[in-house]
C-alpha cells in the first residue's frame, strides 16, 4: 500500500465520528442462495448489484445449518463468561488477529475504545491461544469446524464476483487457501459489553466506531433482538446518513471490504458501518456477533484488472490497516 493511499483512507475514516442522521426507509437487499448451482447466474447478478450499489447485503438459505449457528453463539458466550484473568492467558498481539482483547481497539473515527471484547481465530497463528480442555471442552474443535463452513460460503460468494471481474471461478479460493501457512482469514467472536443506564446514548461513545473492513468479504452472524449495526451506503464521509440493519438469526449480513474494493478497481464498494450504543427503550444487555473475515493469504499479490492501483501483497496491505486501527486509547 502506498503511503498516500493509506493516509487518504484513514483521513476519510477520521471524519466519520459524528452522530449523523438515520434513514430507516433504505433497505439492505436479501439474497436467497437456495438452488445455488441452478440459479448461479441469477444470484451472481443480485450479488453484483448489491455490492456495486450499496456494498452490503444479507444471505438467506445460505447452507450453514441453524443448529450450527446457534451452537457457535453458545460457544462464544461460554468463552466470554470465563474470568478475565483466564481469558488473559490467550492474549491478542496487535497485528496478528489471533487471541483475546478487551477495550483495546480505538478507531480513527472516534476518541474512545470500542465497548467490546473479542476472541479472534486465525488458523496458523493459534499456538498457545486455545482455552484448555478443562476450561472449555470441545470449544477448539467446534470453532475450527464452523470457521471452515464460513470459508466455504465466502468462497461461493467470491466465486461469483471473480467471474464478473474476469477471473476464473476459483480465483479467490486459491487466494484464500486454508492449507497454506500464509492463510490469514479470521473468525472473530465478539461480546459487546452491557451498557449501564448512565451511558445510554452518550455522545462520542460507540460499541464499535465507524469504520470499513479491510478484508475482501465479511460474513456477519447476529442474533434476533440484538440490534445496533448501522450502515452508511456511499463513501461520502460528509453525508453521515445511517441505515439500521435488522439482526436476524437466519440471515447472514455481508459487506465488501477494502481489499476487494481495491482488487475490483473500486467497482465493489466497501462502505462505513458502526454499532451504536442503545438509546431509550433499546436492549442494553450483552450483544454477541460473529464475523468471518475472508482475507487473502499473506503472500498473494493483489493486482487489479484495470491497473488502477499498483500491485501489493495482502500481508503488506493488512499490516498497515491493522496497525492503524489498533492505536492505543
Amino acid at each position: 500500500m502506498t503511503a498516500s493511499y493509506a493516509l487518504a483512507e484513514l483521513e476519510k475514516e477520521s471524519r466519520m465520528g459524528g452522530v449523523g442522521t438515520e434513514n430507516a426507509d433504505r433497505t439492505i437487499p436479501r439474497i436467497d442462495l437456495s438452488d445455488f448451482d441452478a440459479r448461479r447466474a441469477e444470484i451472481t447478478e443480485e450479488l453484483w448489484t448489491a455490492a456495486t450499489e450499496i456494498g452490503f447485503f444479507q444471505l438467506v438459505h445460505h447452507g450453514i445449518p441453524q443448529d450450527q449457528v446457534d451452537r457457535v453463539f453458545a460457544e462464544s458466550a461460554r468463552f466470554f463468561s470465563l474470568p478475565d484473568d483466564v481469558k488473559a492467558r490467550y492474549p491478542l498481539v496487535a497485528g496478528t488477529n489471533a487471541g483475546w482483547e478487551k477495550l483495546s481497539q480505538k478507531r480513527p473515527s472516534v476518541d474512545s475504545p470500542d465497548q467490546k471484547e473479542s476472541y479472534q481465530v486465525t488458523r496458523p497463528r493459534m499456538e498457545g491461544l486455545w482455552p484448555a480442555a478443562d476450561e472449555l471442552a470441545g470449544f477448539r474443535e467446534f470453532v475450527l469446524d464452523f470457521e471452515a463452513q464460513c470459508w466455504d460460503l465466502a468462497m461461493k460468494v467470491l466465486s461469483c464476483f471473480a467471474e464478473k471481474l474476469g477471473f476464473d471461478r476459483d480465483f479467490f479460493a486459491r487466494a484464500h487457501d486454508p492449507a497454506s501457512a500464509e492463510y490469514q482469514s479470521t473468525l472473530r467472536l465478539i461480546h459487546y459489553l452491557p451498557v449501564p443506564e448512565e451511558m445510554k446514548g452518550r455522545p462520542g461513545v460507540w460499541r464499535a466506531g465507524a469504520h470499513t473492513d479491510f478484508d475482501c468479504l465479511t460474513l456477519l452472524f447476529q442474533r434476533d433482538g440484538q440490534g445496533g449495526l448501522q450502515v452508511c451506503p456511499g463513501r461520502d464521509a460528509d453525508a453521515q446518513e445511517w441505515t439500521p440493519v435488522t439482526p436476524s438469526d437466519d440471515a447472514i449480513t455481508c459487506n465488501i471490504g477494502d481489499m476487494l474494493m481495491r482488487w475490483s478497481d473500486d467497482q465493489l464498494l466497501s462502505n462505513f458501518h458502526r454499532v451504536k450504543l442503545p438509546g431509550q427503550g433499546d436492549y442494553t444487555g450483552s450483544r454477541y456477533s460473529i464475523p468471518f473475515f475472508a482475507q487473502a493469504n499473506r503472500d498473494v499479490l493483489i493486482e487489479t484488472p484495470q491497473g488502477t492501483y499498483p500491485p501489493i501483497t495482502a500481508h503488506d496491505y493488512l499490516q498497515e490497516r491493522v496497525a492503524a486501527n489498533y492505536r492505543k486509547a
